[in-house]
């Protein structure tokens, strides 16, 4: 009961709390290679949030680093198209703007490659672009070959729910914005 006082009597604080909960912590920067690549930003945020929790310094078991979570290889393939003269090694990941500009474009390329439905390119983005691919492939998947309709893999469809709903969220909290 006194918590829903409080909340009552403190205009707007479940709201606060819940950009506490979702926060757009590099917003400058999202918004910048956000508004370069033709994606929402609060898509951005979204992934950045599900993949990192905001940790410049995140580290996963497959060795993915940055706020965005890449690996290597896509780090060297995307590094080969969009900065093959900058001089950047896999380490320049855990700095915030090289993590959310090369996160951004391959996302982008995700968007683009699944006509931007979400959903897909959360799951490409998770599981690479050959695995999607193949389950496009497959009509208990995919009705149309475009778009995936459901998510076999438990650690993909964990990743797109996990994206999907942090996505909603955003869009939710930050409407007003």
């Amino acid at each position: 009961m006194a918590l829903i006082l409080l909340f009552v009597l403190v205009p707007n604080l479940w709201g606060r709390a819940e950009r506490l909960l979702y926060p757009r912590k590099y917003e400058v920067l999202v918004d910048q290679w956000a508004e370069t690549y033709g994606l929402d930003p609060l898509l951005v945020d979204a992934f950045i949030r599900t993949e990192s929790g905001f940790d410049p310094q995140a580290t996963s078991t497959v060795d993915a680093r940055g706020l965005m979570q890449m690996t290597e290889e896509t780090f060297i393939w995307l590094r080969s198209k969009i900065a093959p003269d900058e001089g950047l090694l896999f380490a320049n990941l855990y700095d915030p703007e090289t993590s959310i500009r090369f996160g951004c474009y391959y996302l982008h390329l995700c968007m683009e490659r699944y006509n931007g439905d979400v959903a897909t390119a959360a799951a490409a983005y998770h599981s690479g672009w050959g695995t999607v691919d193949a389950l496009l492939q497959m009509e208990e998947h995919s009705a149309d070959g475009e778009t995936l309709q459901g998510f076999p893999y438990n650690q993909m469809n964990h990743y797109v729910k996990k994206i999907t709903s942090c996505y909603a969220r955003y869009q939710r909290i930050y409407a007003e914005s």
